[in-house]
């Protein structure tokens, strides 16, 4: 049986995610780092300066797909959910900490462009093309 505990070290294992958002009723997917993940949600960073936040603001329905290759087709996980902001000044802080390239950006942990959101609720579920016709196992968070 798949648990949260297996999406979060999934996820932390894998960063490298495509998340996708909706723009005028369209979806719109890119390629993104995710943060990190733990009980509390999956997290990212990002700019106002890139569409992604005005997106998110818009409409909070985000689906994130977590890619580890392998061969010949690898394992994926997707996470369904709504996205939403974060803006406590302890995350703000841990994030100036970690990613260094906000630094770099001309950022500070307080800097109004800094945009910290999570996806603390929603399905997740794994995928391999082993099991590709059998039924999916959800896993609610």
């Amino acid at each position: 049986m798949t648990t949260i505990n297996d999406c979060i070290a999934f996820a932390n294992g894998n960063p490298i995610s495509y998340l996708a958002t909706v723009e005028q009723d369209r979806p719109h997917v890119r390629g993104v780092g995710m943060w990190f993940a733990d009980e509390t949600g999956f997290y990212f960073q990002t700019t106002s300066f890139k569409k992604i936040a005005g997106q998110i603001k818009e409409n909070p329905n985000v689906e994130v797909c977590i890619y580890q290759h392998a061969l010949p087709v690898g394992t994926m996980m997707r996470i369904a959910g709504k996205a939403e902001f974060m803006d406590d000044r302890q995350i703000r802080e841990k994030a100036f900490a970690e990613r260094h390239f906000i630094k770099d950006m001309g950022l500070t942990a307080e800097s109004p462009e800094l945009v910290l959101f999570r996806v603390a609720h929603g399905q997740a579920y794994f995928w391999t093309m082993e099991h590709n016709l059998e039924s999916k196992e959800i896993v609610n968070f």
